[in-house]
Formats: C-alpha cells, sequence, structure tokens
C-alpha cells in the first residue's frame, strides 16, 4: 500500500479517540478515529466480541481472517487489501484496517471491464486471490476505487473455510486463463509453503490445520485447471 512508517505507527500504536458504529454487516463494524503524536487517521475495527455466531465458521476468528486475508495478499505481492493488524481496541480484540478514502457510489458494479483495461487487470487478480483464500462473501459493495484508480477489496473475514464454497459477483472472466504472472506467483507461493517462514508462518498460525491443507489443495487446483472457474448457465454481465 506505500504507508508511510508513521501511518504503520499510527494504526499499531494509535489511541482510539473515537469509535462509531457502522450500520452496514452483520458483525459489529466500527469507524475509529485514531491519534498518535499530534496525528489523526481513521480505520476500521472489528472486535472479536462483536462477530455474530455463524454455523459454518469457528466462533471468534473472523478477525483473525481479516488478517489473514490481508497476509495473503501482500505475501503475493498484490496490494489490494488495506494495510491490516490484530490489535486490542474498546471493545477488545480485533482486526484494525486502514480507512480507505474512496467515493461510496463506486464500486464493483460501476466498473467497466471492457472497456477499461486497467480495471479488469485489477479484477483479475482480486478475482484469483479469492479462488486461493476461498472467499465466501464477495459483494459488489466489497469493491472500493480510490481516487487514484485503484481498486481495494475489503470485508474478507469469511475466508479460508475447509469447504470449498466460493461465492462471489465476479464473474466476467468466467472461462478465461488466469494471467501467466498471477499463476506464477502462485507456484512461488506453493514452493515457500513448503518451507514456511516469516509472513507465511504468520499467515498459517492464524489457519486450523485442516484450513491449511484446503489451501493446499485450492493452490493445486488452481494451478492444475489454470482457468478462471464458472457457473453453468450464468451469463456474463
Amino acid at each position: 500500500m506505500g504507508l508511510a512508517q508513521a501511518d504503520l505507527e499510527l494504526l499499531q500504536q494509535g489511541e482510539v479517540v473515537s469509535c462509531e458504529l457502522t450500520p452496514a454487516g452483520s458483525n459489529y463494524t466500527f469507524l475509529a478515529r485514531l491519534r498518535l503524536n499530534g496525528r489523526d487517521g481513521l480505520a476500521i475495527y472489528k472486535p472479536r466480541d462483536g462477530e455474530v455466531p455463524l454455523w459454518d465458521f469457528p466462533a471468534g476468528t473472523l478477525y483473525k481472517r481479516e488478517c489473514a486475508a490481508y497476509l495473503l495478499s501482500e505475501i503475493l505481492g498484490w496490494d489490494f487489501i488495506p494495510y491490516t493488524l490484530i490489535r486490542e481496541g474498546p471493545y477488545g480484540i480485533g482486526s484494525m484496517q486502514i480507512y480507505v478514502e474512496h467515493d461510496p457510489r463506486q464500486n464493483y458494479h460501476t466498473l467497466d471491464p471492457e472497456g477499461d483495461a486497467d480495471s479488469a487487470e485489477q479484477l483479475r487478480r482480486v478475482a484469483c486471490f479469492d479462488l486461493v483464500a476461498n472467499n465466501t462473501d464477495r459483494k459488489g459493495g466489497h469493491v472500493l476505487r480510490d481516487g487514484d484508480g485503484k481498486l481495494w477489496g475489503i470485508d474478507q473475514a469469511l475466508t479460508f473455510h475447509a469447504d470449498t464454497k466460493i461465492r462471489t459477483v465476479i464473474w466476467d472472466f468466467a472461462g478465461d486463463p488466469i494471467p501467466e504472472d498471477l499463476l506464477q506467483t502462485l507456484e512461488g507461493f506453493c514452493r515457500q509453503l513448503a518451507h514456511p517462514q516469516g509472513r507465511i508462518q504468520e499467515l498459517l498460525d492464524m489457519l486450523l490445520p485442516e484450513e491449511i491443507e484446503a489451501l493446499h489443495r485450492r493452490l493445486q487446483w488452481v494451478l492444475t485447471d489454470r482457468v478462471y472457474p464458472g457457473v453453468p448457465g450464468r451469463r456474463r454481465r
């Protein structure tokens, strides 16, 4: 994301001076204002204790999945998830993510991948990431566009489930080959997974053993098929 050190320190160490509950979402999500050494900034804070229990995800793990998704995007060098970490807040431990300034009227549904090559390239990366991370909740509003035209993915809490059940609105590339540069990145990631260390080990430490095994299987699936999957009978937009 190219954050300055001061921005990282603000997210890591800043005092939460205000915490406003946002209306969207079933889990408690707060817009937090952080302050450190006279500097203010905004972040999205999702406390563990504000998570609504789900029948198919282990209780109290969604905040870790937000951070794990960020770590995966950074390990792959795809840089489309805002900087995210785990820290204490006013309502206990949770994920804290840099707030991305964006036009709320723009999201996936306002993009034109067929007419905008840059948006299409960025969306292909997001779509490939969602296959690997097993994103079960990629809604249109989970793709933001900042003032420079860069796309950002938010709300990655429902990821890394052991059962493959990808749910997404991004069907623009169904049946298309996955770009070779993305596949090469995934191949390198596979090699690193054999001897995990550093950030890769940090990622794996946030997942259950069966979820790690499933991550390996999904990588092999993507690298074997090498195309974006589609749903029979589903038309592109």
